[in-house]
């Protein structure tokens, strides 16, 4: 039997393992998956257990995400990014990868948008917003970076190919004459607020938002008066788990079930 699972400090609220286990049992694998939560002091010796009892892939949340590169092979994308979410245990040594970059942009990809050329702009210049703004620069996107801090958007839009840094205060000027629009942050999440003034959203826009809880932010409920296509926050958490299966098991995810699995959950 193949062994998966999560590693991060909580764990005990991911909607990963029944995700991954519905296609388990959709694909008629022999494989589980499980949660592990070691303390942050002990994230070498987690991995080291893990090649040595044989785990075949671990997914990696919070707060492990930017420690665990230490301890292995990483990508070139996870390296750009600064962070690990997937680990692969096939090859001689553990490998790094980041999911979270290709889920997102598999994600907008629903919006039917073309990324080449498109201008995007991006809200948030955390963990989340690093991969997506990669994922979008690589897809051929301009990325117009807005963040509360606005020292770190600059920051990370030199790391970027094509992309600006700035306030949150110009997303008034940026939105109107966007293709695409993400919001990396947790604004949404505890109260019904939008970090984009709803007069700069558009019939033109594609907009996904990273919150899944809830599934309707007012970001998105704005954004679908105002004609735009929206994506939620679950298709990111659902492609970034089908993206790491398919890179642990060589097969092709069945997203339906995954995607029941984890709506069921929310």
């Amino acid at each position: 039997m193949d062994v998966y699972g999560l590693l991060g400090n909580p764990v005990g609220h991911s909607l990963s393992p029944p995700m991954h286990e519905a296609a388990y049992d959709e694909l008629g694998l022999e494989a589980r998956y499980v949660t592990f939560e070691p303390e942050p002091d002990d994230l070498e010796a987690a991995i080291e257990g893990a090649a040595a009892l044989g785990i075949s892939g671990l997914n990696v949340t919070i707060p492990f995400k930017r420690d665990v590169l230490e301890y292995v092979a990483v990508d070139d994308l996870a390296s750009r990014i600064g962070a690990v979410n997937t680990i692969d245990f096939s090859g001689d040594v553990p490998t790094g990868h980041n999911t979270d970059a290709s889920g997102a942009l598999r994600a907008i990809e629903r919006g039917d948008v073309d990324l080449e050329g498109a201008r995007a702009t991006l809200v948030g210049a955390g963990g989340a917003g690093r991969a997506i703004a990669f994922a979008l620069s690589d897809a051929g996107a301009t990325v117009e970076i807005a963040n509360r801090t606005e020292s770190t958007a600059h920051d990370l839009a030199e790391e970027v190919p094509g992309a600006s840094g700035h306030g949150l205060e110009d997303l008034a000027t940026l939105v109107p004459d966007s293709d695409v629009l993400v919001n990396a942050t947790s604004v949404g999440m505890e109260a019904d607020v939008s970090p984009v003034p709803a007069e700069a959203l558009h019939a033109d826009l594609v907009v996904m938002d990273a919150v899944y809880r809830p599934l309707e932010t007012r970001l998105l409920r704005e954004a679908s008066e105002a004609g735009a296509t929206t994506i939620d926050g679950a298709w990111m958490l659902l492609y970034q788990g089908v993206d790491a299966l398919e890179r642990w098991t060589g097969e092709e995810a069945p997203v339906e079930a995954m995607n029941g699995a984890l709506r069921s959950g929310l």
